[in-house]
């Protein structure tokens, strides 16, 4: 007999739990890419993106592309629970998800990275668009990579 975690619950009833944890919290981060993403496509068709330069043309190329990566990232967790539906295994699933969903972040960190230099770059200029970009990277790795490493490895709060 398979005995119970500390919350009760044996390993397939943590895997239904962690597996909607997962999907809840994709939730939240498919909205914004899809934003983005609509964004970014709306971009090419403006009047003033046949005047933008060289580099601006490759990092829109690369952030648009970085979108759609994400946007596949973030639906893969979803994609794989109902390709294996009723295979018997939602642990497997739950793991795969994890994987696509973290592969996600990074490349959400990317994109949104990518579309503030480019419409900073746009706006007001290249030597304030790349240093703010750079920033903005930083700060999401920070929050969503760094932030998160003492919790996990010793169960304790960052400081204040």
């Amino acid at each position: 007999m398979i005995e119970p975690d500390e919350r009760g619950e044996g390993p397939l009833r943590r895997a239904d739990r962690n597996m909607l944890e997962l999907l809840q919290e994709l939730r939240v981060a498919q909205t914004g890419v899809q934003i983005l993403f609509a964004f970014l496509l709306s971009l090419s068709f403006t009047e003033r993106f046949g005047r933008i330069d060289e580099v601006q043309r490759w990092t829109y190329v690369v952030t648009l592309l970085l979108s759609v990566l994400t946007a596949g990232l973030l639906v893969g967790p979803a994609a794989a629970h109902r390709v294996t539906f009723g295979h018997g295994v939602k642990q497997a699933t739950v793991a795969l998800g994890q994987r696509l969903f973290l592969a996600g972040l990074v490349t959400l960190a990317l994109t949104l990275t990518g579309a503030v230099l480019l419409v900073l770059d746009v706006a007001v200029g290249r030597g304030f668009a790349v240093p703010a970009a750079a920033a903005v990277g930083l700060v999401l790795v920070g929050l969503w990579f760094v932030l998160p490493v003492p919790v996990r490895r010793n169960g304790v709060s960052p400081p204040r």
